[in-house]
């Protein structure tokens, strides 16, 4: 199948999954994620009608960054953010998704602060408890959504998670979980308006517990082949 072909697909998934949940198809936003594709493939997926991008490493965002904006799409950077490479990132992306650390949100906020910006920004969240992730502790959410409210760089916008492997069925319970904490943020941030949960493998789960944003790699781009390995999500 081709790239368009893929991302109508992937939108009468989305539209189904929606019409199971009692939802409009409107609520939920489809991102394309981008790792190891290359710019011509990305641009495929433009004229299909994608419009938001996600990128997981810094390097491929600041190479990719002119073609983002040359074709209009907004880009938001969803992968580990080491706090050096924070300069790169922050102020450029449209969203930073993957806040997962106290450290991490303080070098959002000063870099925000100090190029006069506010950075739109989720939480990430250990939804599984997985030591060997990255993410702020379900038990600990609200003590740093309410640091990141004083701090003038940045804006909470909602949150984000990636559940431990297993099958569809086996997410929904943590994505219900994340319903909960998203509804509980909404509480002291009525502005948050982002669930970002669902991959390629499970995002239809995930539009049925409440996502509002799915972040699909392989099912529109394929797999990606790298030295080394094989990329998939």
């Amino acid at each position: 199948m081709t790239i368009a072909e893929n991302v109508e697909t992937v939108r009468s998934s989305i539209a189904d999954a929606a019409l199971r949940a009692g939802r409009s198809v409107g609520e939920i936003r489809l991102m394309a994620v981008t790792k190891y594709v290359p710019i011509d493939r990305i641009a495929l997926a433009a004229d299909a009608g994608i419009t938001l991008i996600g990128e997981n490493r810094a390097q491929e965002f600041t190479e990719k960054l002119t073609f983002y904006k040359q074709r209009n799409l907004e880009a938001h950077f969803i992968g580990q953010l080491q706090t050096n490479k924070v300069k790169y990132i922050c102020g450029s992306a449209d969203m930073i998704q993957s806040v997962d650390r106290p450290a991490l949100l303080e070098a959002v906020a000063r870099r925000a602060a100090a190029r006069g910006v506010v950075q739109p920004i989720l939480f990430e969240v250990n939804i599984g408890n997985e030591p060997q992730k990255g993410g702020f502790d379900p038990n600990d959410l609200d003590a740093y959504v309410e640091a990141a409210q004083g701090l003038a760089g940045v804006r909470l916008c909602g949150l984000m998670c990636v559940p431990p492997a297993g099958t569809p069925e086996e997410a929904r319970p943590y994505f219900r979980r994340m319903r909960a904490l998203f509804e509980r943020l909404r509480l002291s941030v009525p502005t948050a308006d982002t669930l970002s949960m669902g991959m390629s493998r499970d995002y239809p789960i995930a539009i049925e517990e409440g996502s509002t944003l799915v972040r699909v790699g392989t099912a529109i781009f394929g797999a990606r082949t790298i030295q080394g390995g094989t990329v998939n999500g």
